[in-house]
């Protein structure tokens, strides 16, 4: 019985400090909240945390079409029949995005605001929300922005430069690998 007295403690004590926090916020004052929610919204227009997800609906394409070029290249499929089958393939992934990104967005733009809101209005201060909107409109970020591929190429050349024998070696040894399961579990069938 203790066993089971301990987890509904903590849900009653949960509870309680959500109780109480609800409490406290309708205890705020409604036009710092307004002032808040207007820098908030002003905020939104700039930053957007949902290109995430749109990020991962594209990725579940080019993941499709990754695993796919590397099973038929695994299969010893022909060139000619390999590059009619990744013709196809590429179809249906552009089907996929084409029908889902439209979902994703809309679902993302729904979903933003009240995801995003709650955790600015609890964590900033409406200076600090005037700051962070200052910075998203400013010609500085712009500029910053602006250099962000170079700053990223630069620094993908020299890694790239200091680590491409030990990448190679390792990824052909992980290709010979997976090439090699691949094919013991093709003849098995």
């Amino acid at each position: 019985m203790n066993a089971f007295l301990r987890p509904l403690t903590r849900l009653l004590v949960a509870s309680a400090l959500v109780v109480a926090s609800a409490a406290h916020a309708q205890g705020a004052a409604p036009a710092a909240d307004a002032e808040k929610q207007k820098l908030i919204d002003k905020l939104l227009v700039h930053f957007h945390p949902e290109n995430r997800i749109l990020q991962l609906v594209q990725q579940q394409g080019l993941n499709a079409m990754q695993q796919s070029s590397i099973a038929l290249q695994t299969a010893h499929v022909p060139q000619e029949r390999k590059d009619k089958t990744l013709a196809e393939i590429h179809d249906d992934v552009q089907k996929y995005i084409d029908s889902t990104m439209p979902v994703a967005v809309a679902s993302a733009k729904k979903l933003t605001s009240p995801s995003v809101s709650p955790l600015l209005l609890q964590n900033f201060s409406v200076e600090e929300l005037r700051q962070l909107l200052a910075f998203y409109e400013s010609p500085v970020k712009d500029k910053f922005e602006k250099l962000v591929p170079q700053m990223e190429a630069a620094v993908g050349q020299k890694v790239q430069a200091e680590i491409a024998p030990t990448v190679d070696k390792n990824a052909k040894a992980m290709t010979e690998s997976v090439g090699t399961k691949l094919r013991v579990a093709a003849t098995l069938q």
